[in-house]
């Protein structure tokens, strides 16, 4: 066990696209396995639905914010951020399994280094096989591989218990401090669907705070790819790139 002396206080925040028996899975995984007296929660739901889970029904705050009309990523969680006062800011994808607590070992991991700025853990599919949540700056070659050709391999070598400094992380875990992510501005609120996460890890990059991958602590990622074969996801993911490629260059940084 992974004992704390650093700030425990953490806001997690979930976004709900129509999946709430997803975000009702993973609630009851933090509410049955976390330390929930370091954890509250914010639920966005992004689209109407209804919840067959009330507010109260948890050992966390659960605090349930519902959308006038539905917002890209960055915006939903930059809202879920302004409302929050903690020391560290979790973003959460509704279709992640957590059955150990993963905020103790990446709080530490942000603790005993102070030039991180955001910790992920490692990303397990429910095969067993490590995902691709690690990744190399976005380039042109990196896109048409993954999108095009659809050839999506890890990207780093992850060890089970080697932390690595990639480019950026999937955005489905980050922890983050919250003082670093106000610094950079939150999320990039032009971006509305894809290329937030890449975004957000290389600014931090530039702003001095690093960004790793803790491979002693795993999460389950049971994914939901209901964009696949969407026109309007392809437009919106080809103008994020569009976006990405005019601001980015790799950042200079040891692996």
């Amino acid at each position: 066990m992974v004992t704390d002396n650093y700030p425990k206080t953490t806001v997690v925040s979930v976004v709900s696209h129509g999946q709430q028996h997803l975000v009702a899975q993973l609630l009851s995984d933090i509410d049955r396995y976390w330390n929930t007296r370091d954890v509250s929660v914010i639920l966005t739901i992004n689209i109407p639905e209804e919840l067959e889970f009330s507010e109260t029904h948890f050992t966390f705050p659960l605090l349930v914010v519902r959308n006038d009309e539905p917002k890209g990523f960055g915006a939903n969680h930059n809202a879920a951020f302004d409302l929050s006062s903690a020391d560290m800011f979790c973003v959460l994808n509704p279709d992640i399994r957590a059955t150990r607590d993963p905020l103790p070992r990446l709080r530490k991991r942000l603790a005993n280094n102070q030039r991180l700025g955001l910790v992920a853990p490692k990303i397990m599919n429910p095969e067993g096989g490590i995902e691709d949540s690690a990744r190399r700056a976005l380039t042109p070659t990196r896109l048409l591989r993954r999108v095009i050709l659809r050839k999506r391999g890890p990207e780093y070598t992850v060890a089970s218990s080697k932390n690595i400094y990639p480019d950026w992380v999937a955005g489905m875990f980050m922890l983050v401090r919250s003082r670093d992510f106000a610094n950079v501005g939150g999320f990039n609120e032009r971006y509305f669907m894809y290329c937030e996460d890449a975004d957000l890890c290389l600014r931090l990059w530039f702003a001095g705070r690093g960004v790793s991958l803790v491979g002693a602590t795993r999460v389950v990622h049971a994914a939901q790819r209901a964009s696949h074969g969407s026109l309007k996801h392809l437009m919106w993911h080809i103008s994020s790139m569009v976006r990405f490629f005019r601001t980015f260059r790799r950042p200079r940084h040891a692996n």
